[in-house]
């Protein structure tokens, strides 16, 4: 497979600081399992901007080349969903290493379904912030005062920190559903989770994330899929 890569960061903090791209390119790397791209771009930019000067060009490389787009999560290339339907429909293949098993017309509807929630849930975290800015300048609350010394930051903290959880658990388990039917009939055979691990890493499958399958991996995943728990071996 010929592949070009490209990884966006969203602050010039991480960009200089490399820990956001050192991440994505470990993923990267892992799933293209020692195959060299032809080529890497990398971008300092908001996923909510649709301005990408970096992925314009790794586009048209992988246009030249007939190379495929690789990249570590969905997230990374966009958090619009109409950005995101952009992407995929030109005529590019676009491989995302956190959901390696999407593809098709079923796969292009759940990563635009993803990216749509996606864009759902940043709009109404910012709603949030917005009305609580609202209801503390109503009640003659100052703010921009140390972090923890007013009324808003208690509630951010409060609601902010309730709906990233959230946030977070609804993630995962769409990062989860692509495997329901494959950890459905590994399970039904009676396997242990560590031997479903062990089954899903002779087949070279990783999890969502790019890394081995453990009993633990593996047992978190039913769960979140509200699958019946394998029988442990004796």
């Amino acid at each position: 497979m010929k592949a070009i890569c490209y990884y966006r960061v969203s602050t010039k903090r991480q960009g200089a600081s490399g820990l956001g791209l050192l991440a994505q390119r470990e993923t990267v790397s892992r799933h293209l399992a020692g195959v060299m791209p032809l080529a890497e771009y990398q971008e300092v930019e908001s996923g909510r901007k649709s301005n990408r000067v970096e992925l314009r060009k790794a586009l048209a490389h992988c246009r030249r080349t007939n190379a495929t787009l690789v990249i570590a999560k969905l997230d990374r290339l966009a958090r619009s969903a109409h950005f995101l339907l952009t992407v995929l429909n030109s005529g590019i293949e676009v491989i995302f290493c956190d959901l390696p098993q999407v593809n098709g017309p079923q796969g292009k509807f759940l990563l635009t379904s993803m990216a749509a929630v996606a864009e759902l849930e940043a709009g109404l975290i910012s709603q949030r912030t917005r009305d609580a800015l609202a209801a503390c300048k109503a009640r003659g609350q100052r703010l921009g005062a140390r972090p923890g010394a007013s009324p808003l930051s208690a509630y951010l903290r409060e609601h902010g920190n309730k709906a990233g959880l959230q946030g977070k658990a609804r993630a995962a388990k769409r990062r989860a559903e692509p495997w329901r039917d494959t950890l459905s009939e590994l399970m039904a055979e009676g396997l242990s989770f560590n031997a479903v691990a062990r089954t899903l890493n002779s087949r070279g499958e990783r999890t969502p994330h790019g890394n081995s399958w453990s009993a633990m991996a593996v047992s978190r995943m039913a769960k979140r899929l509200g699958l019946t728990r394998a029988k442990e071996a004796a």
